[in-house]
């Protein structure tokens, strides 16, 4: 225990968001709030878990701020929770306005909710779920971090987290169109299309500051001769950054949005690009908290319908990839979906040689930026990059040049670790080898 006496004291990042939301807190507003969601939000689940933790510690294993803070139990996964949800429980919401800000810290910026410390809790206990109710007491007390409460607002307004006007959108289509036609004289990236068999919805960021991947899955889908379309309406972004807001309520919005745009133009099924956090409101939590038994169209990841495309000779491959690559396992889509394997086949079948991370697949370590931690912008980055050196030393260790990730969240959390440990490296979503990698017989024409 001597460690822990010299650790550093424990500094509060400053963010307007919090600190003004704080100082509009009274110790009756706290209490009522916290009495509110417990008793509507909380019940058997949290009930479950609380009365269950051993406080054995185990969980601590599996947390990369963990371990890249010289096993720091104050970023534990129990520490976490003990800093937050166990103090409120203890005194009975009667928390002061101060202890809410340095929970909402916690809470928002040292856990990405990416699952892994439930694999090492020996009953299972969700703590993803709890910091995910932590933050949901912030939301609805006013304390967020600037960055992401700017993020949700956008959704509220535009139904895109990017603040994208609807006119924007179709001219970043259209443009995209445009430059793809330069290469491929007939292609066109088809708007409004009812009856097609696939919708193919993207994250907000895609036309806002990575237009590239939108011109490389046009020129995929004409490859493949895949009948599809997108959405010229709000409901074309699939990304949900109020379900890590805590703000559940917009989360519903978003997703009945995108699926009755799916069901407007009656298509059969939707193909979401390279995102994780997407795919889990999709997937799991959004249609869930609609009160959904299923989706009310199916939906598939990039990685399952790139491997569909791959498995059928939709895309065949010109030129493997020439470089050894690894394979960075998004947390959202392993631990998630169990993508792992599939993410492995498509990856083997573009390129000439994967060298494995140590550990690997639902063991991977987490991006750092997953969880909306990389949403809550400049002020906490280097809470995440310093909180995720392991990282660092786990792509370092493999010894390649290029890491592939199909995940936007990990793209910029590993993007942002790259660069501060210097490491040598270049990220690429699979979408950038297959477009790079593929046939494409107009150029041989």
């Amino acid at each position: 225990m001597s460690s822990q006496v010299a650790r550093e004291p424990y500094v509060l990042v400053a963010d307007k968001g919090l600190d003004a939301g704080v100082a509009r807190l009274t110790d009756e507003k706290i209490a009522k709030v916290i009495g509110a969601v417990l008793e509507a939000e909380g019940g058997a689940r949290l009930k479950a878990y609380v009365d269950t933790c051993a406080h054995c510690g185990l969980c601590s294993e599996a947390c990369h701020f963990f371990h890249s803070h010289d096993r720091d139990p104050r970023y534990s996964p129990v520490g976490k929770v003990k800093q937050t949800m166990w103090e409120i429980l203890d005194k009975g919401g009667n928390v002061s306005p101060e202890f809410i800000g340095r929970a909402a810290r916690v809470a928002y910026t040292e856990c990405n909710l990416c699952k892994r410390c439930a694999m090492y809790c020996p009953f299972g206990i969700d703590i993803a779920y709890v910091i995910g109710l932590m933050r949901r007491i912030c939301h609805k007390l006013g304390v967020t971090p600037q960055y992401i409460q700017d993020t949700a607002h956008s959704h509220s307004a535009t139904m895109n987290q990017m603040w994208v006007k609807e006119d924007e959108w179709i001219d970043s289509l259209m443009w995209q169109e445009a430059e793809a036609r330069d290469e491929v004289p007939d292609l066109r990236i088809p708007l409004e299309k009812h009856g097609a068999e696939i919708m193919y919805s993207v994250i907000g960021p895609e036309p806002k500051f990575r237009t590239q991947l939108i011109y490389q899955a046009a020129v995929i889908m004409h490859a493949a001769g895949v009948d599809w379309t997108m959405p010229a309406t709000p409901g074309w972004d699939n990304s949900d950054m109020a379900m890590y807001s805590g703000d559940y309520e917009i989360m519903g919005r978003l997703k009945r949005a995108h699926f009755e745009t799916a069901q407007r133009l009656g298509v059969k099924r939707i193909v979401m690009g390279e995102c994780g956090h997407a795919f889990r409101s999709v997937h799991d939590v959004g249609n869930r908290w609609l009160g959904w038994k299923g989706e009310p169209v199916p939906v598939v990841h990039a990685v399952q319908f790139y491997h569909e495309l791959l498995s059928s000779g939709k895309i065949k491959i010109k030129d493997k990839f020439g470089e050894a690559v690894t394979f960075h396992d998004p947390c959202n889509i392993v631990r998630g979906m169990g993508l792992h394997e599939m993410g492995r086949e498509v990856t083997r079948a573009l390129c000439t040689e994967l060298v494995e991370m140590t550990p690997n697949r639902e063991h991977n370590y987490c991006c750092s930026a997953g969880g909306g931690v990389i949403n809550c912008g400049p002020p906490f980055r280097n809470t995440r990059v310093l909180g995720n050196k392991i990282k660092a030393e786990q792509l370092a260790a493999t010894g390649v040049k290029t890491v592939i990730a199909p995940c936007h969240n990990c793209h910029g959390g590993l993007e942002d670790i790259i660069h501060h440990y210097k490491l040598d490296m270049k990220i690429k979503f699979l979408g950038d080898v297959i477009y790079e990698c593929m046939e494409k017989p107009w150029a041989e024409a």
